[in-house]
């Protein structure tokens, strides 16, 4: 099969399989943190948690960084990315460990979210190092799409994997919030692991290839701003980048907005008891986790088959016909079904989106855009669970917030269909 062997081709390449276990330990270890984090504000017994608390928790962990996230974006063209994989976790294994100690101090909440805000900035920044490096260590564009399949959704699949060794240690430690801390630590052990990964690469390979002279604050920053507006610019001139990002950004709201009505189902409706509830949202996570595999088997051939933007178009189609045939009897197995849909469809349009920017963006612009492309996901996510907090009820069952996703994801099949034909 073209798919075995051009996998083979790439796991031959001695950089990719080095950067790939770099993305590897580090998503496993955010499936980790994100996991504890959930479980610590939504399935606390002391805490009564709501739409509009999953909202604000969310504003709180992503929204600053991603009204900051672009100035991170023109360092992450100026400094060495090997070294930015290396600090980044290194960093985040210290943040984590005061994450942990912080929750078993029983702190106030708004200093909890200030360390969990940290840890969740740097994660933005080495997730999109790791995006803007990979077609250094892919030897062919021909071979750009299987890179994109491959390392971007087995991060994904490591991710899930974290977050179901999250579940596990969290349903077999006893009720309180050392468990909570302990699986805190296990994130904080799997950054250090990556951070140690990375020093098997040398520290050019990963570019950017021009390293600036180290100036002052005041000159960095302004240099920021004009880097950023050229990258904008550089985006704005090739249309078919910027529409597939524009799409993506709409299919990660809808995502978003899924997301926080399955965690309140699984917290009220489907269940009284707390711990059956958890085990319900790892399930849900790994059926999604499932759907993100089967996405990195078939896109590669349907990418090839009906172009990257064509099948960003049969995503979003399959996606309006589906989800709200499945969701609206807001029943646990057609939800489950749901959930492997959406991841399917999800990460199938994100790979293709990858492949896409990385194909038309220069290298020396990469940084910049992905940091940008990584600031849409996370104001679209946050916008999601403002949306979601308005129109769900305590239970989670809104037909309305499933319809109004299944119309955004139709708008995006129709707009891109106009799009490929123009």
């Amino acid at each position: 099969m073209p798919v075995v062997r051009d996998l083979r081709v790439l796991l031959r390449l001695r950089d990719f399989r080095r950067l790939l276990a770099v993305r590897l330990l580090s998503q496993s270890a955010d499936g980790v943190y994100q996991v504890a984090l959930a479980t610590y504000v939504v399935f606390s017994p002391e805490k009564q948690a709501s739409p509009a608390a999953i909202a604000s928790a969310m504003a709180v962990l992503l929204l600053p960084y991603s009204l900051l996230g672009p100035f991170a974006g023109v360092l992450l063209d100026r400094w060495r990315r090997r070294q930015v994989l290396l600090h980044g976790n290194l960093l985040r294994a210290a943040l984590a460990t005061g994450t942990a100690l912080l929750m078993v101090a029983r702190v106030p909440d708004w200093l909890f979210y200030v360390s969990a805000l940290s840890v969740t900035a740097v994660n933005r920044f080495v997730l999109a190092g790791l995006s803007a490096a990979l077609p250094r260590v892919v030897d062919s564009r021909e071979r750009l799409v299987m890179a994109n399949s491959l390392s971007p959704t087995a991060g994904t699949l490591a991710a899930t994997a974290g977050g179901g060794l999250a579940f596990a240690v969290r349903l077999a430690s006893p009720e309180g919030h050392a468990s909570d801390a302990l699986v805190v630590l296990l994130g904080a052990a799997l950054y250090l692991c990556a951070a140690l990964s990375s020093l098997r690469m040398p520290v050019g390979l990963l570019g950017p290839d021009t390293t600036p002279a180290r100036a002052s604050l005041g000159t960095t920053m302004l240099a920021t701003v004009t880097g950023l507006t050229a990258g904008l610019r550089h985006l704005a001139e090739r249309p078919t980048a910027a529409r597939a990002l524009g799409a993506m950004t709409l299919m990660r709201f809808c995502y978003g907005a899924l997301t926080v009505t399955l965690l309140m189902l699984c917290r009220y409706a489907w269940t009284d008891d707390d711990s059956e509830g958890l085990a319900l949202l790892g399930l849900a996570v790994a059926v999604s986790g499932a759907g993100f595999f089967a996405a990195a088997v078939i896109t590669p051939w349907a990418a090839a088959r009906f172009g990257p933007l064509g099948w960003i178009v049969v995503c979003a189609a399959a996606a309006a016909v589906l989800e709200p045939a499945l969701g609206l009897p807001f029943e646990r197995v057609p939800m489950l079904i749901g959930a492997f849909v959406l991841g399917l469809v999800t990460q199938g349009a994100k790979i293709s989106t990858d492949t896409v920017v990385q194909s038309s963006v220069d290298d020396a612009f990469r940084g910049r855009v992905f940091s940008l492309y990584d600031v849409l996901f996370n104001v679209a996510f946050v916008g999601a669970a403002g949306v979601a907090a308005l129109m769900l009820p305590p239970d989670g069952r809104s037909a309305l917030l499933v319809v109004t996703v299944a119309v955004i994801y139709a708008a995006i099949a129709v707009a891109m269909t106009g799009f490929r034909r123009r």
